[in-house]
């Protein structure tokens, strides 16, 4: 079982206008992990359920719609100049496709969610360049291949390259 809350709790907050993807480690990296993230525009945060994989998000004391269940994490955070925009991995204890991903951007007018995407790996490198948004994984379908996800606040779109 994943533990919900591992020893990293850093957050990675950038501006909106420079890249933030350095070259690439021989090895994935370890996803930040969070229960919680205070905003400008309300508290994002996982509410821990003692029921394995019924954890709900919410900002302050609303539950997000559609509902995000499952054991949750808030993994990277990306500031913006009238926004702030979060990923939030989502495991749903399923054996085909243990985690996938979920963009929440808050914003003054209340929250928007991406559709779910992911290639159900835990191993993911996230950037932001300006208003794109861009999650690489590997390829469950293509061991030899990187799936790239990228997400311009309205649509996530997948492409694939080599390693």
């Amino acid at each position: 079982m994943r533990v919900l809350m591992r020893t990293s709790l850093a957050i990675v907050l950038l501006l909106s206008g420079g890249s933030s993807l350095a070259s690439s480690p021989p090895t994935w990296p370890v996803s930040p992990s969070r229960m919680e993230l205070s905003t400008p525009y309300g508290t994002l945060h996982v509410n821990a359920s003692e029921y394995v994989y019924e954890s709900r998000l919410f900002i302050d004391n609303t539950e997000v719609t559609p509902a995000i269940r499952g054991i949750l994490n808030i993994t990277y955070a990306f500031k913006r100049p009238k926004a702030l925009v979060a990923l939030v991995s989502i495991d749903n204890g399923s054996s085909d496709c243990p985690v996938v991903y979920r963009w929440i951007i808050l914003d003054k007018a209340g929250y928007t969610v991406s559709p779910e995407f992911g290639s159900c790996s835990e191993n993911i490198k996230v950037s932001a360049t300006g208003q794109l948004l861009t999650l690489r994984t590997p390829s469950s379908q293509k061991p030899d291949k990187i799936d790239i996800y990228t997400y311009d606040g309205k649509t996530v779109r997948r492409s694939t390259t080599p390693k």
